[in-house]
C-alpha cells in the first residue's frame, strides 16, 4: 500500500465539488481514513447520484481501515489534544503511516508533530 498523504473528508469534498484548490494534489496517491468514507456516505440527505459519485471518489483512494496502532494513537491524540473522535482517528492514521494529512480543518493545527498541508479557501 502506496500513498503520499492521508486525505481529511473535507478535502474530498472539495474533489467531489471539483475545487481548484485541490487540483494539484491530484496528481498523487492518497489514503483515506474509513472514518472518512463514513463521514461521507453516512451524510443525511445524500441523493442516490451524490452517494454513487462519492463512492467512485473512494475507489481511487487507498481506503484504510481500523487497527490497533490506529486505535492506541487516536487514544493518545484525544487525551492530549482534546480532539473530536474523527479527526483524531484521521489525525492518528497519519501519524501511523507516517504521512502528511492535507486538511482545511485548522483544527489540526494544534498537533504539533503532525505533518500538516494546510489548504486555504
Amino acid at each position: 500500500m502506496k500513498f503520499d498523504f492521508i486525505a481529511d473528508t473535507n478535502f474530498l469534498i472539495y474533489v467531489h465539488e471539483g475545487n481548484q484548490i485541490t487540483e494539484p494534489f491530484l496528481q498523487f496517491n492518497y489514503g483515506v481514513s474509513f472514518i472518512t468514507e463514513v463521514e461521507l456516505l453516512g451524510f443525511n440527505g445524500i441523493s442516490k447520484l451524490e452517494e454513487e459519485k462519492l463512492k467512485e471518489l473512494l475507489d481511487d483512494c487507498f481506503l484504510i481501515e481500523w487497527n490497533t496502532k490506529i486505535k492506541e494513537q487516536t487514544i493518545a491524540l484525544r487525551r492530549m489534544h482534546s480532539l473530536k473522535l474523527p479527526d483524531a482517528i484521521i489525525a492518528a492514521t497519519a501519524f501511523v503511516y507516517g504521512v502528511p494529512l492535507v486538511t482545511a480543518d485548522k483544527a489540526f493545527s494544534k498537533i504539533e508533530k503532525l505533518d500538516l498541508i494546510l489548504i486555504e479557501l
